[in-house]
Parts: C-alpha cells; structure tokens; sequence
C-alpha cells in the first residue's frame, strides 16, 4: 500500500510541476517512473526476507513471489493510469471550471493523449536504464569483489542469482506497458522492440560473466502457463485502458487526429458509414446471426476434434510409456537370470 501510495502522490506532484526548468524540471518528470521502478526493485526484495519467515515449501516460495511480483507491477501500472485519468478529466481537487469547457482539464493537459504517452514512454526508458546500471554498476563490480576477495562474507554473499521468472516477469511487464502506451506513443512498439534487444544482451552478459544458478528451482511447464497467464492480465489491463480512453475521455481540442470528434470512438461509425453500400452490407453479414451461429458451430466442430485427437495422442504416449517401462523390466529380469546362470554353471564375468 506505501508503494502504491507513493506512486499516486509522485503522479500528482510530478503533474503539478510545471515552471521547472533544467535538471530539477527532468527529475520531476521522470518522477513518477522512478518511484514505480524502484518500487518494483525493493518491494519483491522485502517480500522475499518474509518468505524466509513464512517458511513455505521451496516451489510454493517461489509461486508466492511471482504471485508477489506480479500485483506489484500491474497495480503499480494501474494506480499511475487512474492517478493521470483523475488529474485529466478534473475529478481530483481541480475547479470544475477548469472542465466545462472542453470536458477535459485542458489547462494542465492540452494534448492529454501526448502526455500519457509520455509517462509510457519515460517507463520503457527508465526500466532499459535502470537495466543497464544494475549490470554497470551492481552486478559486475559484484562479481569482481567476489572473485578477488577471499572474505568469508563475501564468499559466502556471493555472485548474484540469476533468477528465470523475475526476468521474465520484467518482460512481460514492459509488454503491458507498450499495449497500454501504444494508442498515444505509436512508436512505442518499435522503440520496445530495440529495448528488448538490447536487454537481451545485457542479460546474455551478466548470465555468463556475472551470475550463478538459482538456488530456488521451478517447474518449467506450470510456469510457462503461468506466465501467459500474467500476459493475458496484462493485455486485459491495457484493454480496459484503451477501451476507457477511447470511449469517455473527450480527445484533446487543440492537438491530435480526434480534436474535432466528441470521442475518439465516433471515428469508427464515421468510417464505416463512409463506406460503400456494398462493404456495408458484407460487414453487417458477417456480423449478423446467419453468419455468426454457422461459425460458432463450425469452430466447436473443429476444437472437438483437435481435443480427442489430442486426447487419442495423449492415450498413445501414455502406452509407449508402459511399453518401455515393462521393456526396462525384461531388462533387468533377463541380467538377473543371467547372473543366476552363471553363478550356477561357475562361470566368470
């Protein structure tokens, strides 16, 4: 709760700073990504000194943390959306004034849309920054002092842990961010693609150079289903974001392809009934029961029988199993009988 509260007052007060000008005027804008990140870097941290006293199982341990983990970093993401969404549409303490006009707080935020898409865009970069810094400044130095120093305590602390899911989790954090940040920073999706580039190899070297194996072990499979688990809530929070910016917020009167629409939805009817009377009606077809119901049919058709046929795979597998399994058997009944032979006929190995 301190986390997120910290990152709803960073929000507001990072908003409010205006006339500030130089190195101080960029330390406030990146406030709010700078708190968020290193919430994300010390509360798992503290989560996991709990662990040590909740004394779970070793697999539960790690579950929990993911689970930890996970509510962190989406909540945080939440709490940073509502806190620019309340200063925007003037529910928090703004004169109503402010929103008569344009049903927006247009003198804070004239093109609102630029704005979020700068808090998305200042979270990639930050999070690519603070990814480098750990390797430049934490993790290697760490692994030097380690190597040169014969210090029970720093042996004992060692190189630091290469940990799959909270890396992975990272990941998938800074998809949500680019679905959530793509409607007002197009070019996010790019620019993630060349963060994730680079993290990949900043990665590859603290793997190999810096890092030693995980103490902790997972299970490879439960945690691949649990991490599209965590995609699919991340996609499903930048869903209700996009779905909530488009349909309520007023677009920004002076800036923007919707200024002169009442919401960035109304471009979609308009578009359609720009069309010809031909692609009208193909559209509405397709819409429409006659064709929805006979497509519903078909695909649970087509899923039914994929699921025996993998059900009838499964069913074969488990077979081949027992077969080798009753293979291995003879094995060992057939060296034990030949062993028996020839203590009884005196024969040497």
């Amino acid at each position: 709760m301190a986390a997120f509260y910290g990152i709803y007052i960073a929000t507001i007060f990072s908003q409010s700073q205006t006339d500030a000008v130089g190195l101080v005027a960029l330390l406030w804008e990146y406030l709010p990504s700078i708190v968020i990140t290193v919430g994300n870097f010390l509360v798992p941290l503290l989560c996991d000194q709990i662990a040590l006293l909740e004394r779970y199982d070793p697999s539960l341990t790690v579950n929990v943390a993911l689970m930890r983990s996970v509510f962190l970093r989406m909540v945080s993401l939440g709490v940073l959306l509502f806190t620019l969404w309340s200063q925007i549409t003037c529910e928090q303490d703004i004169s109503p004034e402010d929103c008569t006009l344009c049903h927006y707080n247009y003198k804070s935020y004239p093109c609102w849309e630029t704005r979020v898409g700068q808090e998305m865009y200042k979270l990639a970069l930050f999070d690519l920054l603070i990814t480098i810094a750990m390797l430049v400044l934490v993790e290697f130095p760490r692994r030097m002092v380690v190597d040169r120093s014969s210090m029970k305590l720093v042996q004992w602390v060692g190189r630091q842990e290469f940990e799959v899911p909270a890396n992975v989790l990272g990941l998938v954090y800074g998809q949500t961010v680019v679905w959530t940040g793509a409607l007002f920073c197009p070019l996010l999706p790019l620019i993630n693609t060349l963060k994730f580039v680079m993290v990949f190899y900043c990665k590859k070297v603290t793997l190999f150079y810096n890092c030693r194996p995980a103490t902790k072990t997972f299970r490879s499979t439960r945690s691949t289903v649990f991490f599209l688990l965590v995609l699919l809530v991340g996609w499903g929070l930048a869903l209700v974001a996009m779905i909530y910016s488009v349909a309520q917020i007023h677009p920004s009167m002076s800036c923007g392809p919707f200024r002169s629409l009442p919401s960035m939805w109304t471009i979609v009817p308009n578009s359609f009934y720009g069309l010809t009377q031909t692609t009208q009606d193909f559209l509405f077809y397709i819409s429409s029961q006659r064709f929805s119901i006979p497509l519903f049919l078909f695909c649970s058709v087509v899923m039914c029988y994929f699921i025996a046929l993998a059900s009838i795979h499964g069913k074969s597998v488990n077979l081949f199993k027992a077969q080798l399994k009753l293979e291995a058997q003879d094995k060992q009944f057939l060296v034990k009988q030949i062993e028996e032979l020839s203590r009884t006929l005196g024969v040497e190995r």
